[in-house]
């Protein structure tokens, strides 16, 4: 009887830690994409912070999201909003390599700004948002 129930307790306990690590994964993701946000700005909106190292800190943000969000799973019934989240932040990262960063790199700014101040903001809200719906 005594291993059933210490079979069970470390069952239980195992349940309990793996939804922890889930939302902390979650969690983690919230700040990386942020992260991943915050060196995208400071790219468009501050001229000096255009060069390389910027640069690649706005690359390594963004991969460290899809390195992160590829080895995460959906939680149980919550596949169609983590799909969502993958599709966003997809074309997030696809816009921002493709036209927002070669326009402020060409001093496009208005062109940047715009890009950041509508289809971005809308994207990076509606993953915070999704994020909070998935435990993060």
């Amino acid at each position: 009887m005594n291993k059933l129930l210490a079979s069970l307790t470390i069952a239980v306990c195992g349940l309990t830690a793996s939804t922890w690590a889930s939302a902390n994964d979650f969690e983690d993701l919230r700040a990386e994409m942020s992260a991943a946000r915050e060196s995208l700005v400071t790219l468009v909106v501050n001229k000096e912070k255009r060069g390389a190292d910027q640069q690649k800190l706005v690359k390594d943000t963004a991969d460290k999201v899809s390195a992160h969000l590829a080895k995460m799973k959906a939680p149980a019934g919550k596949e169609a909003q983590f799909k969502e989240l993958t599709e966003t932040w997809a074309a997030f990262k696809k816009t921002r390599e493709t036209e927002l960063v070669p326009a402020a790199l060409a001093g496009k700014d208005d062109e940047a700004k715009k890009l950041t101040n509508g289809i971005q903001k809308e994207r990076i809200t509606k993953i915070q948002q999704i994020l909070g719906d998935l435990g993060g």
